[in-house]
């Protein structure tokens, strides 16, 4: 069941399902903050890896491929997406899951939270799908015409939004490859990540 919470003034409120006794807690960061500033190298690559395909369109094109405009509605757009983020990876976790969506208050972060065990495959799953949002736009910039430059900017904006906004997601993700095995069930659990057998 999915709801909507327009401000979540504690994230450990909504993440407090039943941790089975054999729970081992991944190690990851604790808050929010700690999370961003650890997830910043993942975030840094995505930045290189746009402007390297923007590069590339450039040289490719041998002209200017957008309209700054552009890029900022685009980037608006993103914006407004990322509650359909938070709505994708609340579709992975199952009907009997309770999943909340919303805004962590002070901060201009929007969530999905959840304490219910999955596989580690349906896991990575939940936490990778929102890259959709940043790989359809990515798509269709790179292979848009040059002469395209208003719908250039728009997905390039976007898909700056969709392919960033994922790196705590993907943070997790590596955690859980690091620190889980095969077989295992991942769960949040207040602030933290748990697996089980």
């Amino acid at each position: 069941m999915i709801t909507i919470k327009p401000i979540i003034t504690d994230i450990r409120e909504y993440q407090r399902g039943t941790l089975p006794k054999n729970a081992r807690k991944i190690d990851t960061p604790n808050s929010i903050d700690e999370m961003m500033k650890k997830s910043a190298p993942i975030t840094a690559m995505l930045c290189v890896s746009l402007i390297a395909t923007m590069f590339i369109k450039i040289f490719m094109s041998h002209t200017r491929v957008i309209y700054p405009i552009g890029i900022l509605i685009g980037l608006m757009i993103g914006f407004i997406l990322l509650l359909v983020h938070e709505w994708l990876h609340a579709i992975i976790y199952p009907r009997q899951a309770k999943v909340t969506i919303g805004r962590v208050k002070g901060k201009i972060l929007f969530v999905a939270l959840a304490s219910y065990p999955m596989s580690r495959i349906r896991f990575i799953l939940m936490s990778l799908l929102p890259f959709l949002l940043g790989i359809l736009p990515l798509v269709v910039f790179i292979i848009s015409p040059a002469e395209n430059k208003m719908l250039n900017g728009l997905m390039f904006g976007m898909a700056s939004i969709g392919m960033t906004s994922p790196a705590l997601d993907v943070y997790n993700v590596v955690a859980v490859l690091r620190f889980s095995q095969r077989g295992e069930k991942i769960m949040f659990y207040e602030d933290d990540l748990f697996r089980f057998s």
